[in-house]
């Protein structure tokens, strides 16, 4: 993507500096943020943490969970983590609503979104459609339910005609079970294994995925501030460096992720995190594009297509450009970013 000659040599002389700044002072610390609670799809990121690939990187790192992609944002551009993780469209939101926040996307993990309204695959619900003059249950924080008006437009969908029950993040899922809700929203991979969970598993659930409604999202991605990464390039780069790694390794190895997960957290249900995570790689990371090109590969012209859409279903003039919100000046070299083993 897009970056200055002069930004990016400032860049790759941080990290030449950085051996010689962790020689001398130690690592430096950088606070890093998941989306959500600790779980299978945010487990490499622990793994990679207790095998040292973030300190072999030259970078002490501290991992604590997130309360929702729609907050990291706010907790990112405010100053409470340096950097972190969140679905990208409460992200492209915030940047468009905010553009004085100076956020940054510096690096997609997610090729393909994982945005979706649950219903019950018996009840009457059965096209985006027929949510009209229905009531879904999700937190004010969730992605699914902030990017809902991009959905509802692409999907034909009266936004209008949709109650929405705003409901704590634990109870979300239970609104559903419990009848109380004729939906929800969010990642598959958090409403999808906790409905399962409670009861309610993938063959009684009906999935309407926002990608197969013509928006083609992007997932989760890593970010940042402008401010930030100008200031520590070294660190940043660091950071990617030892993220990219870890990501790689847990789909090599996802036993020994999913350990790293229970090891952080005694009470994880090994299966279900298993699950959530075999359901991560393979509806988020894994796809020809990935495979072909590895993490990260941006399509410019497939990522205006969702700034535009993030946009225009909030009442906004299309204004964001790709180099307005993503660099990938910070990564890997692309071999490192590739998903197959190398020879």
């Amino acid at each position: 993507m897009i970056i200055t000659r002069r930004r990016l040599a400032l860049a790759s002389a941080g990290l030449l500096a950085a051996p010689a700044i962790a020689r001398a002072q130690g690592l430096p610390r950088v606070k890093y943020q998941v989306d959500w609670a600790f779980q299978g799809p945010n487990a490499y990121m622990l793994f990679g943490r207790d095998r040292g690939y973030f300190r072999e990187a030259g970078v002490d790192i501290q991992i604590d969970r997130g309360f929702g992609s729609g907050r990291v944002p706010i907790d990112v551009a405010g100053g409470a983590y340096e950097m972190a993780q969140a679905d990208i469209n409460p992200v492209i939101k915030f940047i468009a609503e905010n553009p004085s926040a100076g956020l940054v996307v510096v690096g997609v993990w997610g090729d393909k979104s994982l945005l979706c309204a649950t219903v019950r695959a018996d009840g009457p619900v059965r096209t985006p459609k027929d949510l009209e003059g229905r009531t879904l249950a999700a937190p004010d924080s969730d992605a699914g339910r902030q990017i809902f008006p991009a959905f509802a437009r692409a999907a034909g969908i009266d936004a209008s005609k949709v109650n929405w029950l705003t409901v704590r993040p634990e109870l979300r899922e239970p609104m559903l079970v419990q009848g109380r809700a004729d939906g929800i929203t969010g990642a598959a991979t958090s409403t999808g294994m906790s409905l399962k969970a409670l009861g309610m598993d993938f063959p009684q659930q009906r999935i309407l995925w926002y990608r197969d409604y013509g928006l083609p999202l992007y997932g989760t991605c890593w970010l940042t501030t402008q401010d930030y990464a100008r200031r520590n390039p070294q660190l940043v780069r660091a950071v990617l460096r030892g993220a990219v790694r870890s990501l790689r390794e847990a789909y090599r190895d996802p036993a020994a992720s999913i350990a790293a997960l229970k090891a952080a957290e005694p009470l994880t249900d090994v299966a279900i995190e298993t699950e959530r995570q075999q359901l991560s790689f393979a509806e988020q990371v894994i796809s020809d594009h990935s495979l072909a090109n590895g993490i990260s590969a941006v399509v410019p012209s497939r990522f205006q297509l969702g700034l535009t859409a993030v946009e225009e279903a909030y009442g906004m003039a299309p204004r964001l450009k790709p180099e307005d919100v993503y660099t990938d000046a910070f990564l890997p070299p692309a071999a490192e970013r590739q998903l197959r083993p190398t020879s």
